[in-house]
Order: structure tokens, then sequence, then C-alpha cells
């Protein structure tokens, strides 16, 4: 069973810390007028490049990802720039939103159907490898993906069957983000441990019975209860492929999210359900402040964050970091490897989607275009060429930095397995439905996820 291990996230993320402190006072490029022999020189550049790494032959890519909409539009720049780099490469988006976003994808990688150059989940590599067999290995690319960019060890967790089948775009982690203005409204402070986690609860719900502190959806639910049950007991969720927690352990961890629906902390997934929104971002009561937290991949919350501060009826909304909320006596979550680029072993351009793929993360001008959408790079080049301009959402890089130097666990590579995270048929949502509509109890919702987990890490 192949894992983040903590001392490949936090080597990575002292590397960017590093960095970060080294390049913290250089200053950011500045655009200087070009003579026309200077122009005509880069234009041969250009032209030299792209026929020492392409036939010139007309070429035909689809490139597909999910995201929000800042992400969407800054990945469609590049792309424009990167055919204007290689005129007879022709690139066709497919992106959208995550919801269902992994079901079309899976049944594409596994009908041979998938887009040239695909944005990737960590855990896609065991999901739908098929053994090694779903996507190309990017070392035999090596001529036109620089993959000396990337450390060895984050290399190595996206290898299947010794080939790289992907290679990564940034390590993430989950942090609670608030609505400051709507705790102002309130009249409460923002939570630092459950005491407080609790007392808003109830301050929210004095102030108004719709306005919640928090708001968490099923997948959501499951990685906060992880949270919980590491801050408090201090193991990982799954350790060489089993469970480290015991029934009466996992119960605990329902009774507390159970508790905070009990406490006026976050809503139930009926009301949540009936806010008939694709996603919490685009959800009116998170625009309008009357949800007023997530718990959120740094690498996403640059959406919940343009959403809130877009709102007509709430204008000038004020979007924080926050703590990390204390909940026992060790720091509770964990890092991975946020999302990574693969190229489909069906595709009949690999080497031109390779160099797609090198042109987004370790081209200066692909760099510059995406920034931080999906994060804060892995590759080397691609943080130093953000980091001597100066580019990049300030929000993202404090976010990043913190929750590296915080989490402390491992993430299996099956925790986010389409079986477990699927809706609304994954086992997540199943139990954590269930359990929000009092279907079952603690204890058989402890029960329901410990075998379908089992059962999915036995597969």
């Amino acid at each position: 069973m192949r894992k983040i291990k903590q001392w490949t996230a936090m080597g990575l993320a002292t590397v960017m810390a590093m960095s970060l402190s080294a390049c913290a006072g250089s200053k950011g490029g500045t655009s200087e007028t070009t003579s026309a022999a200077e122009t005509s020189k880069a234009a041969e550049t250009t032209s030299a490049a792209a026929s020492n790494t392409t036939s010139g032959e007309p070429v035909e890519l689809k490139f597909s990802w999910w995201g929000g909409d800042s992400r969407h539009a800054a990945t469609e720049e590049a792309i424009k720039a990167f055919t204007a780099k290689y005129p007879n490469i022709k690139v066709t988006p497919e992106y959208g939103a995550w919801t269902g976003w992994e079901e079309k994808q899976s049944l594409n990688i596994l009908g041979g159907n998938a887009a040239d150059v695909m944005q990737i989940n960590w855990n896609w590599i065991d999901s739908y490898g098929q053994g090694g067999k779903s996507f190309a290995n990017l070392e035999d690319y090596s001529d036109v993906l620089d993959l000396k960019q990337f450390s060895p060890e984050s290399l190595e967790l996206c290898k299947l069957d010794k080939k790289l089948m992907a290679v990564p775009i940034s390590l993430t982690g989950r942090l609670f983000y608030w609505n400051k203005s709507a705790f102002d409204e309130v009249g409460v402070a923002i939570p630092t441990d459950l005491d407080s986690l609790n007392k808003a609860g109830e301050a929210f719900k004095a102030k108004d019975p719709d306005m919640y502190p928090l708001a968490v959806g099923e997948y959501d639910r499951m990685i906060l209860m992880v949270y919980y049950l590491e801050s408090k007991y201090g193991k990982n969720w799954v350790d060489e492929g089993q469970i480290s927690y015991t029934e009466e352990e996992v119960k605990d961890g329902m009774d507390f999210i159970t508790g905070l629906e009990q406490k006026h902390v976050i809503p139930t997934l009926a009301t949540i359900s009936g806010d008939m929104a694709d996603s919490l971002d685009k959800n009116a009561k998170w625009i309008d402040g009357k949800y007023a937290g997530i718990f959120e991949w740094d690498s996403s919350a640059s959406k919940f964050k343009k959403a809130l501060e877009g709102s007509v009826n709430k204008p000038n909304q004020e979007f924080v970091l926050g703590d990390f909320i204390k909940m026992g006596n060790n720091n509770g979550g964990f890092t991975k490897i946020s999302m990574a680029y693969a190229v489909s072993s069906s595709s009949k351009h690999p080497k031109e989607a390779a160099m797609l793929i090198d042109f987004l993360l370790n081209d200066e001008e692909g760099v510059k275009l995406v920034s931080t959408e999906r994060g804060i790079p892995c590759s080397t080049e691609g943080l130093k060429i953000l980091q001597d301009n100066k580019l990049g959402d300030p929000l993202t890089i404090e976010a990043n930095t913190k929750v590296m130097g915080y989490s402390k666990f491992t993430l299996d590579s099956k925790f986010e397995h389409n079986d477990l995270k699927a809706n609304p048929d994954g086992v997540y949502y199943k139990v954590f439905g269930k359990l929000s509509a009092g279907e079952i109890d603690s204890k058989q919702a402890a029960s329901d996820l410990i075998k379908g987990v089992t059962d999915t890490l036995e597969n």
C-alpha cells in the first residue's frame, strides 16, 4: 500500500519554506521595451524550440481538468500561450466542477477514451491505473518534460509497476477558513478549540436559526472526523492497509459529528441538500454569510473567497484563514499530493502531451499564468518563478505553509477511492447521510464505516 510518508511531505514542505524565505526579498519582474532585434531573436528561439520538440505536423490534444472559475480562466490563458508557442498543436479544453467529475473521467480512462492530458487526483493512479496500463510512463518523455524539477520522493509516490504514471502538481492539506464579517455580526470570536466552536454554534443560533458557524458535506465530515480522531488518539486513520481505530473510537468520532449538528455548529445534510446548490462555494447561504466557515483544501479555498467577496446582498465580507482547532493533544490532519498531471496511454501524441505538462509546470510563461490556481508548485523551477515575480495568491501561500508545518499524519492511497467518496453511492456519503438523517445511530455508523473502508482496502 502506497502512502504519503510524513518525512516525504514534510521534507518537501521544508524545501518550500526555505525557498520562500530565501526569495522573500526578491523583486518582481518588470516589463521592459524590447528592440526589434531582440524580438526577432526571441521568435527564432521559439521556432528553434518548436522544431527540436515537434515534427511540425498538425497535432490535436484534449486537456481535461476540474476546478472553479478562476482555475478555468487561468488554464485557458495558459493553453493560448502554449499554442502560440507551438502553432502546430491545437489543445481542446474539457473542464467542469468536481461533482460527478471522477465518475465521468473514470469511465473514460477505463474505456480508453480519456483526454490526452489529465488533471488527476493522486489516488486515481491506484484506482484506475490498471497495473500501469492506463497512463503513459512519463519517464519515456523526459527529453521534453523536465523531471529533475521534482524530488525523487514525490515522483516515487506517482509510480505504479515502476512506471511514472503522473507528475505531482502540488501538496495540500485541509484548514479552517472563516467569514470574519459573519462572526463580527454575531458578536462571537472565531473558534480555536472545541469549547469556542460549540459556543459559536449557540451564538449563531441565537442570532439567526438559519446561520451556522461551519458547513461541511459528507466527504468533509469524514475528513473532519479523522482530524478529530487523530487529534485525540494520535494515530493514522489507516496503517499498513488496516484501520487503526477500534469501533468504539470510531463511534466517538461519529458522536462528535452528531454533536456538531445538535449544538448548531453545522447544518444537517438535509438542510444543505435543500439549498439546491451544486457545491458549497455556489451556495447562496455561503455567499451571503449564513454559513460562516469551511474546512477546505488550501488549493481550493480561493473559489470560496471569490464567491464570498462577490456577494451582492452582503458586499465587503472578509474571508480569513483560521487557526487549527484544538481537539486533543495531537496535531490532527494529513497532507497529500493535491493533484497531478497524467497522459493517457491511448494518446496518439504523448510527446506533445508531455510538452504541455512541462509548459504548465516548468515554463516561465505557463507558470505565471496558472500561478497558484492548483496550489503551491512541487516543481522547483515553478516555485522559483512565482517567488521571483512575487506571484501567487498570498492566502494560498500562507495556508500551504501553515498546513505543511502543522499536520503530522499520513494519508492512505485508498482514502479517496471512488467506492468511498463517490456521491451519492460512496461509503462516506451513505454512512454520514444516514447518521445525519437519524436512520442509524453512531454505533451502527461506526460499524458500517469500518466495514465499507475495510472492504475497499482489501480489494
